[in-house]
């Protein structure tokens, strides 16, 4: 008997399938063991890679999938930075929590004080501030991105923010996380009524990208 979606016998799909989900226990495992002193190096980041990179079987689940991406793209120069590795450090912290992407999306909008109705967004001589981490790839991807469309990103929000977008991952707890302070800030700004700052999440942006 076979699986009609795939074709394989039924009996290697479920072998397949409890490979899988071993080798992401054993990925969630040696994620646990790298934070636990509160920190991530780059022979760390280094090692996933490889692992990931020598179990494909588990690299289209998540975590996995998300994973192997930011790694790659974090190492694609052969060094790990030290925003790099808190980012890194965080997306750990998050898979790790057991919390779903996804689950994290559709708590943001209670969660976090975005603007109701979202805005729509311009680039174009528009200035962004970037906090949290993000799903589609480092803070220096996420500002590349904007910069290609004519905006320009700043570290901090001030009086001539035009947005802040908050990454997705590890947005939950943002009144206790590093990244608050950023949002606090605009908060401030915004509720002066005299700054036009809007605060909006990775989601929403990247339907503008």
């Amino acid at each position: 008997m076979s699986n009609k979606e795939t074709g394989q016998p039924i009996v290697a799909t479920i072998s397949s399938a409890r490979i899988a989900e071993r080798n992401i226990d054993e990925l969630i495992g040696l994620c646990k063991g790298m934070i636990a002193d509160g920190s991530i190096v780059q022979a760390e980041a280094d090692f996933l890679l490889h692992w990931m990179e020598a179990n494909q079987s588990a690299a289209h689940q998540w975590p996995a999938n998300i994973l192997y991406s930011r790694v790659k793209e974090y190492l694609a120069d052969g060094v790990l930075d030290e925003t790099e590795k808190e980012e890194l450090f965080t997306l750990l912290k998050q898979i790790t929590g057991g919390e779903n992407v996804a689950d994290t999306v559709q708590s943001m909008a209670s969660n976090l004080p975005l603007d109701t109705p979202p805005p729509d967004i311009e680039f174009e001589n528009r200035i962004f501030c970037l906090t949290g981490t993000f799903t589609v790839g480092s803070r220096d991807n996420v500002t590349k991105l904007i910069e290609s469309k004519g905006g320009k990103c700043v570290k901090a929000p001030t009086q001539k923010t035009d947005y802040l977008i908050i990454g997705i991952i590890g947005s939950r707890d943002w009144i206790h996380s590093t990244h608050g302070r950023k949002i606090e800030m605009a908060m401030e700004l915004r509720d002066t009524g005299e700054v036009s700052i809007r605060i909006i999440s990775e989601e929403h942006w990247i339907k503008f990208i």
